[in-house]
C-alpha cells in the first residue's frame, strides 16, 4: 500500500514511519525541507521524500494521485498566537483540495480531544481542521487523544520539569481540570491499527490510558515514581497569561505554545467512550508505567523524536537550511583560532556533546543568565538542552541554537540562533590544518537589524572577547574523565 504521511519529521511521523516500513508499506514522507530528513536506515527503497509546504498550495505537486491513504499530522500550535488558527484552517483547505485528486481511501488524523462545549482556541481550531478534512468526500478515522506520555513529547518534558524543578508549586486553578494521558506506544498502535482498516472509516474516536487524573496528580504521581517530596498550592489569582509567562520561565516551551497549552488546560480531556476498543482491541499502559517508559529511553539516551526538534514557523522566518553557508555581507564578525597539541578526534568531540548537560565549557553561568534574559522576553531560553548527548543532526535544538549543520566527516558544526537578538547570528566551529598544524576555528556571524542591531553587537564585544577566547580554550583542553 502507498502511504502519505505528512509531517514526516515531527515527533509522531519520526516514531510512525519505522512502524509503516516494517509493515511493507510504500511511504511518501512530506517535508518542507528534504535537507532536513534523515533516511531511517532500514528503509529498505520503501520510502519515498517529497517536498511540500501545506500553506502553499503550489508546491503540493509532488504529491502522487496513486495513494491508498493518507496520515495527517501537522498542526501550528508552537506558531505566533494570533496566526494559528488561520494557519491550520488554510494547511488542511490546500490538504483537502489536493487529496481529493488522488485515489486516497482514507484520511487518518491525529488531534485533541474535544468534548467540551466551550473550547479553548486551541482545540476549537483543531476541531475546524477536522471539519475541513472531513469535507473532502474521503473516508476519514480521526483520533481524538489528550495528553501524550513518551520521552521526548512537550507534556511529559513539561511534567518533569515542573516536577524535577520546583519542591512546593503555587500553581493556577487549571490543575484540577482532569485530563486521561496516553502514552506513546499506544498512540502509535492505534495509528497503525486503524490503517486501511474500513471498521474505522468516517469515525471519531477519543483515545486514552486507562488513568483519569487532573494535571495535579500527574505532578504528584511523577513525583511519586521519582520519590520526590512535593507540595502543590492552588490559588485563583494566576490568570492564563501569568500562568503561560510562568510555565515559559520554568520549561523549555516557547510562550506561544505555553500560551495554547494553558488556555486549553481549562477544558476537561477525557474520553466519552472506548469504542475504539471494537475496531483496534489493546490494554493501555497505566500513566505509570508511561512514565517508567520514557525514564528507560532517556536513561538509554535513545530518544527517537522530540517535540523541540520539530522545526514550527513560531521560531523561523527564513528558510534556516538555506545558511548553511554563513553570509559574508553586512555581518560582523568575532573570530578565535585556537592551536591544540592533541588528537583531533578527541577536541572534535568536545564540539559535538557542546551544550545541553555538558555545557559550554566556559561561564556557564553567563550562557544560562543569557537564556533567562531570552525567556524574560518570550524566547525560547536554554531550558530545551538537546535530544540526544551523543549524536546530532540538521535541525536539531541545542539550547537557544539550531543545528544547521553537524558534519562529523570534515569536523564542522553550524548553528543558527533562535533566541531573541535584533537581527541573525551564526556559530560556527570547525577544525582546520595550517602548515601542518592543528587548530580549532571558531566564528561568531552576526547580521544586524539596523541601528538598534548594530548597538547590540558592539554592547556585546567585550563578553565576546572573555567569552568566546575562554571557551575556545577549554574546548581544546577538556577531558570527560577530569
Amino acid at each position: 500500500m502507498k502511504i502519505l504521511l505528512t509531517g514526516a519529521n515531527g515527533y509522531i511521523g519520526t516514531r510512525l514511519l519505522p512502524l509503516l516500513i516494517a509493515e511493507n508499506h510504500d511511504v511518501v514522507c512530506m517535508v518542507r525541507d528534504k535537507r532536513r530528513f534523515i533516511l531511517p536506515s532500514d528503509a529498505n527503497g520503501k520510502v519515498t521524500v517529497i517536498s511540500g509546504d501545506l500553506l502553499n498550495l503550489n508546491s503540493l505537486t509532488e504529491i502522487p494521485s496513486d495513494l491508498d491513504a493518507a496520515y495527517y499530522l501537522v498542526h501550528s500550535m508552537s506558531s505566533s498566537e494570533q496566526g494559528f488558527s488561520d494557519m491550520e484552517r488554510k494547511s488542511s483547505e490546500n490538504f483537502s483540495a489536493v487529496i481529493q485528486k488522488t485515489s486516497c481511501k482514507q484520511i487518518i488524523y491525529l488531534t485533541g480531544i474535544a468534548n467540551d462545549e466551550h473550547l479553548s482556541k486551541h482545540l476549537g481550531s483543531r476541531l475546524a481542521v477536522e471539519d475541513e478534512l472531513k469535507s473532502s468526500q474521503i473516508a476519514c478515522t480521526i483520533l481524538r487523544a489528550a495528553i501524550i506520555i513518551g520521552s521526548g513529547s512537550a507534556s511529559f518534558e513539561i511534567i518533569r520539569d515542573l516536577t524535577e524543578k520546583i519542591p512546593v508549586m503555587v500553581a493556577p486553578k487549571w490543575v484540577k481540570t482532569l485530563c486521561q494521558p496516553i502514552g506513546i506506544r499506544d498512540v502509535l498502535a492505534y495509528l497503525t491499527g486503524v490503517l486501511l482498516n474500513e471498521k474505522a472509516y468516517n469515525e471519531t474516536f477519543d483515545i486514552g490510558g486507562p488513568d483519569v487524573l487532573s494535571y495535579r496528580n500527574m505532578l504528584l504521581d511523577y513525583a511519586k515514581e521519582r520519590k520526590l517530596k512535593r507540595w502543590i498550592i492552588t490559588v485563583p489569582v494566576l490568570t492564563p497569561r501569568l500562568s503561560s509567562l510562568w510555565l515559559n520561565m520554568i520549561t523549555p516551551v516557547p510562550y506561544s505554545l505555553a500560551r495554547s497549552l494553558v488556555d486549553s488546560m481549562k477544558n476537561e480531556v477525557v474520553c466519552k467512550d472506548n469504542r475504539i476498543q471494537n475496531v483496534v482491541p489493546r490494554k493501555c499502559l497505566t500513566y505509570a508505567e508511561a512514565l517508567h517508559l520514557a525514564f528507560e529511553k532517556i536513561d538509554q539516551n535513545s530518544i527517537v523524536s522530540s517535540w523541540k526538534d520539530a522545526l514550527n514557523r513560531g521560531y523561523l522566518h527564513t528558510d534556516f537550511m538555506d545558511q548553511i553557508r554563513v553570509p559574508q555581507n553586512g555581518t560582523l564578525e568575532y573570530k578565535v583560532k585556537m592551536q591544540f597539541d592533541r588528537e583531533a578526534e578527541e577536541v572534535f568531540e568536545n564540539i559535538w556533546s557542546i551544550g545541553g548537560n555538558r555545557g559550554w565549557y566556559y561561564m556557564d553561568w553567563l550562557w544560562q543568565f543569557r537564556g533567562f534574559l531570552d525567556k524574560m522576553f518570550g524566547g525560547v531560553g536554554t531550558r530545551r538542552g538537546r535530544t540526544s548527548n551523543t549524536d546530532l543532526q540538521a535541525g536539531d535544538v541545542l539550547d537557544f541554537w539550531r543545528v544547521l549543520l553537524a558534519d562529523k566527516k570534515n569536523k564542522r558544526l553550524l548553528l543558527y540562533a533562535e533566541m531573541k537578538v535584533p537581527g541573525e547570528a551564526w556559530l560556527e566551529l570547525k577544525l582546520i590544518n595550517f602548515h601542518g598544524k592543528a587548530f580549532l576555528s571558531q566564528i561568531a556571524t552576526f547580521r544586524p537589524r539596523g541601528l538598534w542591531g548594530r548597538m547590540y553587537w558592539y554592547a556585546m564585544w567585550p563578553f565576546h572577547l572573555v567569552l568566546f577566547r575562554g571557551m575556545a580554550k577549554q574546548i581544546t583542553k577538556y577531558r570527560p574523565d577530569n
